[in-house]
């Protein structure tokens, strides 16, 4: 299949997950409405091929950002939400009421990405708009997101009939392991990059004060997090810290997210690349999001084993960065042999012994995986 017929494919697909506001709705059938997360990572992955997604991304996010305590909500003031319809009250099973502000990473996300759209357009106007929604975000960063002042963020669900879960690896039962409050390991690695992104934003709009507060509290984050999160003895990073600070030392795709936040020390990086890319993680058809040599891995398991595009692209972000352009190349191929070999690509695949093993119960299209292979394309 040619290029431009992929393109064209691919296109097709965003037009049909976009909301009339402008906004991506996050994948057909069971996700047609807006996730904090999913449509903040879209909106990065389309952001040199359609900055106004970002833009309206931000705005409708904005205007919905928390602003009270709601526990049925799990609404904070500050904090991004996780998800809603915006055409109905509740959540299609009854879990929750809409707007829903279950997840710990939509609000750094939402930081990250006012600060790549200024660097996109800059379009300090906008930025200025907003300017009191950025710092009411990292108000939430402060008091509510890191409640124990431990410089981690960390998620306990408010509502029992809320997500158990609340990072991008997020369910109702407690799937992973790991008792709350959880320090989830990509959210401290986004915090990272969120602070400092803000940090040259404020340097430019004159706030040398804020500016200062945010780097020295990056400085103690960093320095703690490697000391905390790594695993010696594995050469790795561990999933997470539970609610007694002890590390949950699975072996995942989540520190792999950490490259493109810049909070690995140097040396850890080229260790957690390395890491990514053995047997038991990588495959012919992308990186899995747990290891196969985890008592509780299965090939096909939504969190624990399937092969995820967007994960791989997250990744391959950082690789990118960092000057890892084989294992990138490597990434971007995997992804678009699974395309090829299926004729989609949708949110989620098995594979066992190399073998690619389509699941039913996966979204397509999905408007993180759409966003990946349009951005992969052009690098060709």
């Amino acid at each position: 299949m040619k290029k431009s017929e992929i393109k064209k494919r691919l296109l097709k697909e965003i037009g049909i997950l976009k909301d009339k506001r402008g906004f991506l709705k996050a994948g057909l059938p069971q996700f047609n409405r807006l996730f904090g997360r999913d449509s903040l990572i879209s909106a990065w992955q389309l952001l040199n091929i359609n900055p106004k997604i970002c833009k309206k991304t931000l705005e409708v996010l904005s205007k919905l950002q928390g602003r009270k305590i709601n526990k049925k909500r799990e609404e904070e003031p500050g904090k991004i939400l996780h998800e809603t319809d915006l055409k109905s009250k509740f959540h299609p099973k009854g879990y929750f009421p809409f707007p829903y502000y279950g997840s710990v990473d939509s609000t750094p996300l939402y930081l990250i990405l006012f600060s790549f759209y200024f660097q996109k357009t800059k379009n300090i106007i906008f930025l200025k708009r907003y300017w009191k929604n950025i710092l009411l975000a990292l108000n939430w960063i402060f008091n509510f997101g890191d409640k124990d002042r431990d410089l981690f963020l960390e998620y306990k669900r408010k509502n029992p009939k809320g997500l158990f879960h609340q990072g991008w690896k997020d369910g109702f039962k407690n799937h992973l392991k790991v008792f709350p409050p959880v320090a989830i390991i990509e959210v401290q690695g986004y915090q990272y990059l969120a602070l400092r992104e803000i940090a040259k934003i404020s340097k430019i709009l004159g706030d040398k004060k804020l500016t200062k507060s945010l780097l020295k509290r990056t400085k103690k984050l960093k320095e703690k997090f490697n000391k905390k999160f790594w695993m010696p003895d594995k050469k790795y990073f561990c999933l997470a810290l539970d609610n007694k600070k002890r590390q949950k030392k699975s072996i995942t795709s989540n520190p792999g997210h950490l490259l493109f936040t810049g909070i690995c020390e140097k040396g850890k990086e080229n260790l957690v690349m390395k890491r990514l890319f053995k047997k038991d993680l990588w495959t012919p058809f992308g990186i899995r999001t747990h290891s196969e040599l985890e008592s509780d891995f299965q090939p096909k398991s939504y969190h624990l084993g399937a092969v995820w595009p967007h994960d791989n692209w997250l990744i391959a972000q950082g690789l990118k960065k960092l000057g890892y352009k084989k294992e990138y190349q490597k990434i971007k191929k995997a992804l678009f042999s699974a395309y090829k070999k299926i004729g989609l690509l949708p949110e989620f695949y098995g594979v066992e012994k190399g073998k690619l093993i389509q699941i039913s119960s996966a979204c397509h299209p999905q408007a993180w995986v759409t966003g990946a292979l349009l951005n992969f394309l052009q690098d060709f």
